[in-house]
C-alpha cells in the first residue's frame, strides 16, 4: 500500500481522501489494519497529530474503527448498507428540496426500480420478507386516522418490498428513492385521505408476491404509482390555481 505526498493545504482532508480512496479501489479491504500512526506520519511525511485528524474524518464517515491493546489498532471498518443507505437518501431528499430532481425524473425512477423489486420479490421472498410485509400492511390499516404514522407504516412497507427482492444494490437504490420522494407522498396523505386505496393495493401487492405471481405484483405497483403520479399532478394544478 503506497500512499502520495500531500501539499501543506487541508492536511487532513488530503489524507482521509487517499485512505478512502484505498478503501474504493480495494487496496484496503475490510477488517485490514492500517499502518500506526507513527508509520502513517512518515509516509505522508506530515505530523501525527496530523494522522490522528485524518483518521477522525474517516471514522466520523464510519470507514474506520480504533481498538487499543497487543492487538489493537485502526481497522477498516466493514460497509454497513443501511448506514450508506441513510446517507444515500439524505442526499436524495436534499436533491428533491432544492429542485435538483423533478417530481417526474423521481416517479419514473421509483415505477422501474419498484417495479424490478416486485418481480424478484415474488421469486425470492422468504418467510421473514412476508411477516414484515404483512406487519407494515397491518400498521397502515390501523392508523388510517394518524397522517403522519401511516406514511411511516409506507415507507416500511415499501423499504419491506425492496429488501425481499433479494438484491442488496437494488434494494439501496430503492431506499433512496423511496426517501426521496417521501415528503411530496406525505403531503399527498395528508392533502387527499384516500388512505384505504392504499391499504387495498397494498393487500393486492402483498398477495400476489405471497403467491409468487410477479406479473400481477408488477402491474399493481404500475397502478400504486400511477395513482401517486396523478395526485401529485392534481397537487401541482391545486397549487398553481391557488398561486393566482
Amino acid at each position: 500500500m503506497e500512499f502520495n505526498p500531500v501539499s501543506q493545504q487541508n492536511l487532513p482532508r488530503q489524507i482521509a481522501d487517499q485512505i478512502r480512496a484505498a478503501i474504493a479501489d480495494g487496496t484496503l479491504n475490510a477488517d485490514d489494519r492500517l499502518p500506526t500512526e507513527e508509520e502513517l506520519a512518515k509516509r505522508f511525511q506530515v505530523s501525527r497529530p496530523t494522522i490522528r485528524e485524518a483518521l477522525k474524518r474517516l471514522a466520523a464517515q464510519n470507514l474506520v474503527r480504533s481498538r487499543r491493546g497487543p492487538t489493537g489498532g485502526t481497522f477498516i471498518n466493514r460497509p454497513d448498507i443501511s448506514e450508506l443507505g441513510e446517507g444515500l437518501s439524505s442526499a436524495t431528499r436534499l436533491l428533491v428540496g432544492l429542485n435538483s430532481l423533478s417530481l417526474e425524473e423521481i416517479v419514473q425512477c421509483r415505477l422501474e426500480l419498484e417495479q424490478l423489486c416486485a418481480t424478484l420479490a415474488a421469486e425470492n421472498r422468504s418467510a421473514d420478507d412476508l411477516r414484515r410485509l404483512k406487519a407494515a400492511l397491518a400498521a397502515q390499516k390501523g392508523l388510517c386516522d394518524q397522517p403522519e404514522q401511516f406514511c411511516l407504516a409506507d415507507v416500511e412497507f415499501h423499504r419491506a418490498l425492496a429488501d425481499a427482492a433479494g438484491n442488496r444494490l437494488l434494494s439501496l437504490l430503492m431506499h433512496a428513492v423511496i426517501e426521496g420522494l417521501q415528503p411530496v407522498s406525505n403531503m399527498v396523505v395528508f392533502r387527499y385521505p384516500e388512505r384505504d386505496l392504499i391499504i387495498n393495493q397494498h393487500q393486492a401487492l402483498c398477495d400476489a408476491i405471497a403467491a409468487g405471481n410477479a406479473s400481477m405484483a408488477r402491474e399493481l405497483i404500475h397502478s400504486q404509482v400511477d395513482t401517486l403520479s396523478a395526485q401529485l399532478e392534481r397537487a401541482r394544478d391545486e397549487s398553481r390555481v391557488a398561486g393566482r
